[in-house]
Formats: C-alpha cells, structure tokens, sequence
C-alpha cells in the first residue's frame, strides 16, 4: 500500500469580492482538524470568482499568499486556479506548490469554455508533476475532461492521480459526474474533481477510483472532504486490468497507431459541417440566420453565374 492523503475544500466563492482570506481559514480548519492530509485541492477560480475582470499577473499576490499557506502547514497545495493576464492574453491558470511552499509547475486550462467563457485563451502544454515517493499526478481543469483526449493524454504520460478544480453551477452537472467516472474507469486512475458553491458552482464534488466507483461524493454545502487514497491501487488496475477484467491502456497502447484522424493536417468534413461555435439561440433566430444564409448562397451562385457569361444582355 502507497497512501497519500488529500483533502478537497469545497467552498461558497463569491464574484464581488476575493476569496483568499476564507481559503485561508477553510486551510486553517482542514489542518486543525485532519492534520494527516498532505495535499488541499480548491474549486476553478476560487480566488478571485468568475469574471474576467479580476484577472491578474502571475506570479503575484496570489500565489505568495498560497505558497506561505503550504510552508506553514507543509502540504502540496493546488488553490484552484485565478484567471491569468498575460500580455494581450488572459488564460485560466492552476498552480502546484510543494510543502517548501516552491512554485512546481502551473497549467493552463486548455478548453476554456467557449462559446461562453469568451475573452480566454487556451493553454497549450499539458501538467504533470512528481509527488516524491508516491507518484505521478496531471491537472486538469473543469471542461477539459469533456475531451478525452485530454485525461488520456495524462495517463500515457503516466498520471496516477488527476486533480481536477471545476466551477460547474448549470444543470449538466450530472453528466460531468458520469464523465469523471468515466475518465477514471478507462485511465485507470483516481481522479479527485473539486467544485466550488455560489458563483463558484452548485457543488456535489466527486472522487472516483481506478475502477471507476465513487469514493466520495459531496453535497451541495460547504464540506472538506479528506480520503487517503492508495496509489498502488493504480499500477495493480493497469497491469491486471479494471476489476480483473478490461485492460484499457494496454489496448490503446497496441493501437494507438490506428487513430490517422487526429494526424496534424487532416481535413475533418464532418466536424467542419457543424457550423461555427456560437452560443445556441431561439429557434426562431437560427430559422432566420439560415434563410440569411442560404439566400446569400443564391446571390453568390447568381452573380457568379452572371460573372461567367458570355452573352450577359441575352
């Protein structure tokens, strides 16, 4: 048995006003009262809310404030992630300190929500980082894992555990509890998702195992969920298979060299025929978007037909 405890605060997040002082006293209270836990995971965008607004430079006061809280307390410590001004760029960024309170790595979120977390731009690189003598963990942020590209992608690069901060208050918040089983089922992983409350999200936060059955799932208050999680559990699934039975890594191992369609350069005709990515309107309004359109298509063919002729006044 390898144990490693980790404790997710899932916590009200208000969009007026930063959180950092309440994420500060909801440390407090985890480590006064399960001072066994060696790892803390807040919501998406915990420290500052939603909005764009509030975006800020990194490294800053954010994170001095985080890095000071895990020296104290010496625990790896993921507080969400704070929306990131970079340039021109804002992008939705998640940072990893150690028990030294050291900067380990930073992710950015690589599918921001679009078409509603408009003004965002998606990070490129995925994040794994070492937990010395326990194991290797990727992060991953709230829509990312509506991808499975993405949570593959950290498993194959040898991810055991993905901690995954969210900020979910809409009525899909059901499905994302399937698609965390699911990610964790067919990656063979725990996969540790923490949402926040208020504008931070409706709650209900979920830890799944390597064979995908829940661990713990949250309601929709304010709670700390502390689960000392056995890693060996993952490399014993991936060598043995889930609950002894499908082996899904090795077979995507034995064809990975099978999936040509997402070679650099392919042309997608189907994905390319669904139109573009807009926010869903009244059916009414994309009745009247579609007559637009095809009436411009008729135009287009007819000035071109008339572009082409070669007796135009017959």
């Amino acid at each position: 048995m390898k144990p490693f405890a980790i404790a997710g605060v899932q916590m009200k997040v208000s969009a007026v006003q930063p959180n950092i002082e309440m994420m500060k006293l909801k440390l407090e209270i985890t480590m006064n009262l399960y001072p066994w836990v060696q790892m803390v995971v807040f919501s998406e965008l915990c420290g500052y809310g939603p909005l764009l607004h509030t975006a800020t430079e990194i490294p800053g006061n954010f994170e001095q404030e985080m890095q000071a809280m895990a020296r104290k307390h010496k625990i790896w410590l993921l507080p969400g992630s704070i929306f990131e001004r970079s340039g021109e760029q804002i992008y939705n960024t998640a940072t990893v300190i150690n028990p030294q309170g050291e900067i380990v790595t930073r992710y950015r979120k690589m599918f921001p929500f679009y078409p509603y977390e408009v003004g965002v731009t998606s990070g490129t690189e995925f994040c794994t980082f070492d937990v010395p003598h326990v194991g290797k963990f990727g992060v991953s942020i709230c829509y990312d894992m509506w991808f499975p590209e993405t949570i593959r992608t950290l498993a194959v690069m040898g991810a055991e555990v993905i901690l995954h901060p969210t900020m979910t208050g809409t009525i899909d918040r059901d499905i994302e509890l399937s698609i965390a089983r699911a990610m964790a089922t067919v990656n063979q992983c725990f996969f540790f998702d923490v949402n926040g409350l208020d504008t931070g999200g409706s709650g209900r936060s979920v830890v799944c195992g390597p064979d995908g059955r829940v661990m713990y799932q949250a309601g929709a208050t304010e709670e700390i969920f502390p689960l000392e999680l056995d890693i060996s559990r993952v490399k014993r699934s991936r060598e043995l298979g889930v609950l002894r039975l499908g082996q899904p890594l090795k077979s995507f191992r034995d064809h990975i060299s099978g999936f040509e369609i997402y070679q650099r350069g392919n042309r997608l005709p189907y994905l390319e025929s669904l139109g573009p990515l807009i926010k869903p309107a009244r059916l009414e309004q994309l009745t009247h978007l579609k007559e637009q359109e095809h009436h411009l298509e008729q135009l287009n063919a007819t000035i071109n037909y008339k572009g082409n002729d070669p007796f135009p006044n017959y």
